[in-house]
């Protein structure tokens, strides 16, 4: 593998790493494999936290292609709670408060939900990497301060209805890139005359990309140091490369 011109990896990010976590673990191993104390690694498409599942990195001048890689349409399987939100529209924050549920049922879901098809406006969460006046919204969200975020226009493909009770709902969701889950999860609560959050997320493809052809963390990095390496011409290797 010539990881210096660039190398793609498809890579099933765990539940409780930041996706700068995932892309840290493999740049550590590369630049331990190169014998080098630089190297550029990136990704495609930010996971929160809470989130598993598909996420693509990208090594050395492969980088450049981040941009179209993230454009690509998005799959998830999500889970909702009904009846109840929080501040961050997940788990990362306590309930703030609770409605009813006992109106909801499976038609009025399914109707709700194919309302969200098409082209929607959507406010993108406080508690989210967007940017207010140069910092990050969490950042100041985080501190109890107000965020004021604009709609953003995306395209939801479909979603699907894969799991239902009075008080949760799981959902697969194909949707354009820039969609938050969870602020899709709030405006379904609305929509359902209650309030809702996310509780789980995966997310299953990006682009062509699928789980089923992701690996681990600890095989990716297994993967480095044990693939034989190659290099463009002209490229000199460290000589304390393993």
């Amino acid at each position: 593998m010539d990881f210096v011109t660039g190398e793609i990896l498809y890579v099933d990010k765990p539940l409780g790493w930041t996706s700068f976590d995932a892309v840290k673990r493999v740049r550590g191993a590369l630049l331990r494999r190169l014998g080098v104390k630089k190297f550029k690694v990136g990704h495609a498409g930010t996971l929160d936290p809470l989130a598993t599942g598909v996420m693509i990195i990208t090594t050395g001048r492969a980088t450049k292609l981040i941009e179209s890689l993230q454009a690509g349409v998005k799959e998830y399987i999500a889970t909702m709670r009904l009846g109840a939100t929080t501040p961050s529209f997940d788990l990362e924050t306590e309930v703030d408060a609770t409605y009813p549920t006992a109106h909801i049922t499976r038609e009025a879901v399914e109707r709700v939900l194919e309302s969200f098809v098409g082209e929607i406006r959507q406010v993108p969460p406080a508690f989210s990497a967007c940017k207010v006046d140069g910092r990050r919204a969490y950042d100041i969200a985080r501190k109890g301060h107000d965020v004021e975020l604009k709609a953003k226009t995306l395209v939801i493909d479909s979603i699907q209805l894969l799991d239902y009770s009075p008080e949760s709902i799981t959902v697969r969701v194909v949707c354009s890139k820039g969609t938050y889950i969870r602020a899709l999860a709030r405006d379904i609560g609305v929509a359902l005359g209650s309030g809702a959050h996310l509780t789980a997320l995966r997310r299953t493809r990006v682009g062509d990309v699928s789980e089923e052809q992701c690996l681990t963390v600890d095989q990716a990095v297994e993967l480095i140091r044990q693939v034989e390496l190659t290099f463009p011409e002209g490229y000199e290797p460290s000589p304390k490369m393993k």
